[in-house]
This record gives C-alpha cells, structure tokens and sequence, in this order.
C-alpha cells in the first residue's frame, strides 16, 4: 500500500509525488518520489557535531558549501546528507547527491535520504540511483549487513553452512549500478565475515537460488532482481534455508537488524574479496546440473517430444532465459525452440519493448509472434527477464494470435498436471494426499478440478512467498503437491523449487502441446474441455496506475466506511454484494466469528466481495509497483455454457467496481495504458 510513514525524529512525512518517468540515476535538477513503499527510520545520528561530518565529507565538493556544514534548516536531513556522503564510496550516487546539494534541492534530498525501503510481496524493489530509499551500492550494503546480524542470532552454523547470492542482467550506467556488480558486494560483506558464499559466475533464472539454498543447504540466499518491472528498478529478494521467500516476521526483523547497522563496516566495500577470498564458491555448473537433472521428474513424454513436428518460438525478453529454456528443452528430448535473435541475449535497456512484462500481451509479443509466423511455429512461449514467469500465445485456426492469461494457463496446468499423476502414479497412491495452490485473487478452477478429482486445493495471500512456505510445510507432513500458481503468469510444476518457475513451466507447457498434437488437438481447444468438464471461470485482471500513496489510502478507507463508519457496501451499482473480506483489517462477513481465515496484512490494502451472481472481485494495492490492481472472475457450474453470457455479466460488474468504488476520474488514477 505504502502511505507515507512519519519520520520518528522529524515528523516528516515521505514523499506522494508523482513518481518521474526517468530513473533517479539521471535526474539531480528536479523532484522525484520513491519507486517503492516507505519506511522511516534512518538512525538517529550517533555524531557529535555536523561540522566534523563535514570535514570528513571526502572534500570534494566546493569549499565554500565545505565549510558550511549542511545547514538545510532540517536537522534529519542535515544529518542524513552527512551520513550519505561519508558512507557512499561509488562516485557516480555520491555525485548525484552533491549536485543536489550544490543546486539547493531540499525537497529532493529529502525524499531521496529521508526514507528507508521496507520489504514487498518480492522483497526490497526500487528504482537504481542515490538515496536511502532506491536500490545502490550502499543500501545493497547496508540490507547484506542487517541479513548478516539476523542470520548470525538465527543459525549457530551460518559459517559452516553458508550463503547463495545470484543475479540478472540489469544495470544503469548512469549511477554504475548493475545486478552484478550489486551481487559482489553483497557477496563481499558476508566473505569480510567469514561467511561462505556461493556466488553465481554468471546470471542465473530467479528460481535457481532458491533451489541452490536447499541443494546446498545454506542458511539463506538473494536475488539480485526486479524481475519485469521498468528498467529503472533493481530489487534484493531473499530466500530462507527452506527455499521459500521470507514471510512475516523474519522481513520485520531483518529490517530492524539493518537499521541497527547502516554504517559500513570495514571491508564491506572489499569487492576484490570476490576474487581472493578462498571462502567464495561457484555454485553454477552443479547447480545446473541438479537442476536438469531434477526437471526429469515432470516430464512424462520424452519419446514423444523427440519426435514432435510442432516448433517452438521462445523469447527471453532481454533477460538470463536463453541459455536454460534450451537446455530444458535438451533435457525433455526437444529440438531447441527457436530463439527470437533481437531479445535472445540480455541488455538492460529492454530496447526492443515497451516494457520488460510478458504479461501485458501482444503489444510487447510483437517480434516473437512475427518470427512463428515466419518460421510456421505455432507456440510462442516468453519468460520475463529473470525467467521465473511464463507467458504463452498459441496460433489460431482464423490466423490470429491467442495469448493466454495466468488463470487460463493454471486451467491448462492443472488438468495436466493431474491427468499425467493419474497416469503414472503407483497403485497405492492416494488422490487424497494431492494438492494444489492458488493465491487468492487467482482464478478458483483449481478449486473446481479439485471439488471434482477428489484432491486437495488451498489457497494463500498474494505472492509466491506464501505459496512457498505453505508448500514446505505440506510437503513436511507427508503431502504431495503437483501445481501451484498466481495469475500474474507465476506457475511452479513440480516441488523442486519452492517459487515460481518460467523455465520449467516454459517445457512442460511444450510437452503438454505435443501430446495434444498427437490428438489433434490445440491449448485453446483443450482449455475449452477443462471449462466444460469442470466450469466455465472467465476472469479479467487489470490495474490503474497511482502515485499518491494519500489517495490509495482514501480509496480503501471510503470502502471500510462506505454508508456508516466501519460499514461496507452491500451494492455496488446494481449488484448485490454477499460477503466482504478485508485482508488489511482481517474481517471477513462470510466467517461464523467474521475473521479472515487467511492471515492479516496490515501493510496492503485488499478487500474482496464476493456477489449474489457468483462473481468474485478483489481489489488490492500491488507489492512492487505503484498500481491498484482489480481482479473479477465468474465461477460457472458445468452446465452453464453460455459463455457469451457470463462474459457480459463480467464486464457489467467490472465497470460497476471502476466507476463505484475506484472513481478513476475523481481520485486521478491513470488507466492502464499497454
């Protein structure tokens, strides 16, 4: 959600400014608001005076502004410009901020130094560029220490056990700040300590560090990564020994434990150390080879994908997928899918598209759609830059392009996920030991295949960390999970990673389509079938874009309070609302004691309602960007086929949600533009 937070010591309250379109690397002449969720708290100064900050300000900055220690008028910020500017040893950040101290820009210098980052659904995410609150060589430093302090009190065998850090392929010139290098510093403060590492050589899929943190066993692991968001972000996702992203409380206590330490501490800048340090390990050619090995267990059809006549387009988005979708594709006995040239290799401009999601559809497909038409490849299938999601478009008959959305994909997963346990499974198996999982504003057809198979089907709050941690305890008691999935093209086959996975789901989905070659059947054919066999679940997804945290806020509020305080709508225009959970608030009106069986979520907003038609529409704040995300789905029993219907029905009741309870026009939100 991410309302400003009040600075403790100053009462400032962080920025709700429109969020610039540059990224704050380039841009030192004009306001500019974090690209994240805020958190007060930089430390109280623990320095005497601000003139001895000022001498020790590496003098390079003019002497007359020298020898006027930063006198803003504003203590808090005084003191943070000091503590910037002593701590930042990378010349392109610390000259950022020197040049907004030389032009007088208070206001920027504020809302860059006077904000912390706090952990999303995909951990720490921001813009690159100078300040507290955006992903840098120093923040990078400081978040590596605070992991180092928490994980020294959790784990007496941190230093025998160790540390997986990998990373993407972004980076910004502008402030040299790039995923690599990021990594290594990461790398260099725990290798200062004493603390095994295990660095990747190269750039790595999302989902191998997970997958090395349990294969080797270490204590913890991060991602250097923001995965499809806007070239100017950069993120730090951490992972537990379990595998899963970290939930509550560790992500509070990590944070605290930054704020206990946010001076660098001697060696933490070493990155030579990388290259000397005996305790730095590359895990990558093992970690590979595990991984392919272990992609073995989810195919079922490799005679058959030898001898497909089906060809595959994939595109890795400018991102690190490449290399591993083809090897996948070795490892199921497929010829390598055919590669769309301009985007194959990675390059942190994303150049080619308009932005770096798969997930926003044909307008940024173009090239890859273009290729399988000429090449005669009726798949195209994209992982986003980190490779952890997967986007698919199958030719139609008429000619035109069918990209499927997360819900329609999980349909297709599901059915075969469990069509192909059934076929294979031992005679003992018990169907009632399988489950499968969905966060709680993905599509409800799991829930249904479920209802009808007799397995199991849970669901978790939004993000692939619960997901993760919900599926290491499951598999701790003895269960088995097949599929897990989240509607924004996040799928997980399998249980040898515990987060979602593009590289696995992009094969198994190549798999699947030559199976149902063989009968002569299409994906969009075959998810027809699941909808009549089990129900028809038709469901839109979409966002506005907002960036005053204030009105995001009021939106929400006007809802909790709709006719009377703390009184919710029971209409929303003239469809009658059945029950209301409000994840933010943990009240749930369907529950006997009205408390949401799923946990609370204080620091998001999301409410969902479900209607008297059998629609069910959440809306919610987004973990990682500044969007209010709505998601609609109608559930139909099998014999409800007229899908002309439903659609209409859906569509009336999405533009109620917008007009009634988002008033788009009134609170300024800007519409989804791709």
């Amino acid at each position: 959600g991410g309302n400003g937070r009040k600075h403790p010591a100053a009462g400032l309250r962080c920025p709700s400014v429109r969020r610039a379109r540059r990224d704050p690397g380039e841009r030192t002449s004009a306001p500019l608001a974090p690209a994240t969720r805020w958190l007060h708290g930089l430390p109280r100064p623990a320095y005497p005076n601000l003139s001895t900050m000022a001498e020790n300000a590496e003098g390079d900055l003019n002497s007359n502004l020298l020898h006027a220690p930063y006198r803003t008028g504003d203590p808090q910020l005084d003191t943070a410009i000091g503590q910037w500017l002593r701590w930042d040893k990378n010349p392109k950040t610390k000259e950022q901020i020197e040049n907004l101290l030389r032009n007088g820009m208070n206001k920027e210098l504020r809302d860059r130094l006077c904000c912390r980052m706090t952990f999303g659904t995909a951990g720490l995410r921001s813009a690159m560029g100078a300040g507290f609150c955006y992903i840098n060589d120093l923040t990078v430093i400081q978040s590596t220490q605070g992991m180092y302090k928490y994980l020294e009190r959790c784990f007496s065998d941190f230093k025998q056990r160790g540390f997986v850090v990998g990373y993407d392929t972004r980076g910004q010139v502008t402030s040299s700040c790039s995923s690599q290098r990021l990594a290594k510093l990461t790398a260099a403060v725990l290798l200062a300590k004493d603390v095994p590492v295990y660095l990747f050589s190269r750039y790595v899929p999302t989902p191998f560090v997970p997958y090395a943190v349990q294969e080797l066993k270490a204590v913890a692991g991060v991602m250097i990564t923001a995965s499809h968001n806007r070239k100017e972000d950069n993120g730090y996702k951490v992972y537990w020994e379990t595998g899963a992203q970290i939930t509550s409380p560790h992500d509070k206590e990590i944070l605290k434990c930054i704020e206990e330490c946010v001076e660098p501490w001697n060696g933490s800048w070493n990155d030579n150390l990388v290259d000397t340090s005996p305790l730095k390990r590359d895990p990558l050619q093992d970690i590979c080879r595990r991984y392919m090995e272990d992609l073995k267990k989810i195919c079922f059809h490799r005679e058959l994908n030898s001898k497909t006549t089906l060809k595959f387009v994939h595109t890795s988005f400018h991102g690190v997928g490449h290399d591993y979708v083809q090897l996948a594709f070795q490892v199921f006995g497929f010829k390598p899918p055919i590669p769309v040239p301009e985007q194959k290799d990675p390059d942190p401009d994303f150049s080619t598209v308009k932005c770096p999601n798969p997930e926003e559809g044909e307008s940024v497909l173009e090239l890859s759609l273009r290729l399988a038409e000429k090449e005669k490849a009726r798949v195209v299938l994209a992982t986003d830059p980190d490779a952890d999601r997967l986007a698919v478009a199958e030719l139609q008959e008429s000619g035109h392009w069918k990209v499927f959305t997360g819900n329609e994909l999980a349909a297709l997963f599901g059915w075969w996920m469990f069509d192909c346990w059934k076929k294979n499974k031992s005679s003992n198996a018990d169907v009632k030991n399988i489950y499968m999982l969905a966060t709680t504003v993905s599509s409800k057809i799991l829930k249904a295949i479920a209802l009808k198979e007799g397995f199991h089907f849970e669901e978790t709050l939004p993000g692939f960390k619960w997901i993760g941690s919900r599926i290491k305890d499951l598999l701790e008691n003895g269960k088995e999970v097949l599929f897990a999935f989240e509607e924004s093209i996040g799928f997980l086959c399998g249980t040898s990673v515990l987060d979602k996975d593009g590289v696995s789901a992009a094969v198994v989905v190549a798999e699947m389509a030559s199976y149902l070659e063989t009968l002569n059947i299409t994906l969009k054919q075959q998810l027809i079938k699941v909808y009549e066999k089990y129900g028809y679940h038709i469901s839109k997804t979409s966002y506005f874009l907002c960036y005053d945290p204030a009105t995001i806020k009021s939106i929400f509020e006007r809802l909790r309070n709709f006719y009377s305080p703390k009184e919710y709508p029971k209409f929303c225009g003239t469809f009658a609302i059945l029950h209301v959970r409000d994840i933010t608030t943990g009240y749930d009106s369907s529950q006997p004691d009205k408390k949401s069986v799923l946990p609370v979520s204080k620091n998001s907003q999301m409410i969902t309602f479900t209607f008297q038609n059998g629609c069910v529409a959440t809306l919610r704040t987004s973990g990682t960007e500044p969007k209010i995300k709505y998601y609609a789905e109608m559930c139909a029993s099998p014999d409800q086929s007229d899908t002309a219907l439903l659609e209409e029905e859906l569509k009336k009741l999405i533009e109620a949600l917008i007009e009634n309870f988002l008033e788009p026009s009134k609170n300024g939100l800007a519409w989804r533009s791709v």
